[in-house]
């Protein structure tokens, strides 16, 4: 079963995360991720337990005070570090994380695909990240037409 933590505040967030995801391990996963936002956008993935990610993290600079965090339990993909959460943009912008299926993620890798985004999906988060990148571009463009015309 999958966990989220998140957090936003004044201290570190990389302890409070951690801390979060030790407590949701009861839950039962197969891997584990955090996104840290700092200058830029830092994701951190590992199949297994989250003392395996935490002991990857070693030495790396986790200095953060906005951050996410997720245990996965593989519905679509198998459990890697590649299909762990967070997943990003094609930019490496934008981490996102989800409990649960996407029951039409099919239909949108297909509508992703048309619109030629370069779409590489193989797993239902990488799909996402694409479509809200789409979705961006479409309403930047809508609000850029909005504001000329007023």
């Amino acid at each position: 079963m999958c966990g989220i933590v998140a957090y936003i505040g004044p201290r570190e967030a990389y302890p409070v995360i951690l801390k979060g995801l030790k407590r949701l391990e009861y839950r039962g996963y197969d891997s584990a991720g955090i996104a840290l936002l700092n200058s830029g956008l830092k994701v951190y993935k590992k199949k297994g337990r989250v003392s395996e990610l935490e002991d990857s993290l070693l030495g790396k600079d986790l200095h953060a005070n906005i951050g996410i965090g997720h245990t996965r339990w593989a519905t679509h993909g198998e459990p890697s570090d590649v299909n762990a959460h967070p997943q990003t943009s094609a930019s490496g912008k934008l981490a996102i994380i989800h409990n649960g299926i996407i029951e039409n993620y099919s239909q949108l890798k297909q509508e992703l695909t048309k619109r030629d985004t370069n779409s590489t999906a193989k797993q239902t988060l990488r799909c996402c990240s694409t479509l809200s990148k789409t979705f961006k571009k479409i309403m930047t463009a809508h609000w850029k037409k909005l504001y000329a015309s007023a």
